[in-house]
């Protein structure tokens, strides 16, 4: 037999190894805590799960703590969009009642302006309406003599008087003509008083120009005889 010169004078060690995986290949199911010697470890649980479901350790604490933070800044958004002062729940804070104020003010404002325009515009259509009738009156008084003197009796110009007069009311123009009533001040203007034993107070006994007026407003009083008491 062949002689070696140097024999190994140690045999090498048996090689032990620890296995450290988390899931039992055999039963895939989670591995108890591992024993210091690397042997045996403790019971497995009765719930199978897998590789997927497994996370280092060390992940689950970072998770952990981004799911903390992430609850947080959910939590302050949303105690900012509500009004929430941390004291208390639906107590608006300081700036939001300050805008609120701001707004009721403003709201109110508005509401004013608004009344004020359409009062304001009421008022301008009034005046230009008023305006028109006022350029009117020579015409009308042309027409009342002419109508006196019978040149209004019949014939075109008639109808076209009537037209005009039947016109002006749709604007609510009216006339003060009324023979027989008390003499009002407001309304008439008296140019000649005469005695008359047929009366007992001031009344109107003769128009000599017809008056206008527009609502309750009097755009011009009607020029009068008065016959007064003896």
């Amino acid at each position: 037999m062949p002689h070696h010169g140097n024999e190994e004078e140690h045999q090498s060690e048996p090689v032990s190894f620890h296995d450290n995986r988390k899931i039992d290949p055999e039963t895939g199911k989670v591995r108890g805590q591992h024993q210091d010697d690397g042997g045996s470890q403790a019971g497995p649980t009765d719930q199978p799960v897998t590789p997927d479901s497994v996370q280092d350790p060390v992940e689950e604490a970072d998770a952990g703590e981004q799911a903390a933070d992430g609850s947080d800044a959910l939590a302050q958004a949303e105690a900012i969009l509500n009004g929430i002062d941390g004291e208390g729940l639906n107590e608006p804070s300081p700036v939001e009642a300050e805008l609120r104020t701001d707004l009721q003010r403003l709201s109110a404002e508005y509401v004013n302006y608004r009344k004020r325009v359409e009062r304001d515009r009421d008022v301008a259509r009034d005046m230009a309406v008023i305006g028109v009738l006022n350029s009117l009156m020579p015409v009308l008084d042309d027409v009342d003599a002419a109508r006196q003197h019978g040149d209004l009796a019949d014939g075109p110009f008639a109808a076209i008087s009537t037209k005009l007069e039947n016109a002006l009311k749709t604007y609510g123009l009216t006339r003060i003509d009324e023979m027989g009533v008390e003499f009002d001040p407001n309304i008439h203007e008296a140019l000649i008083q005469q005695p008359s034993a047929d009366v007992r107070f001031d009344v109107v006994s003769q128009i000599l120009r017809a008056g206008y007026k527009k609502g309750d407003r009097v755009l011009r009083a009607a020029q009068v005889i008065v016959a007064v008491p003896e």
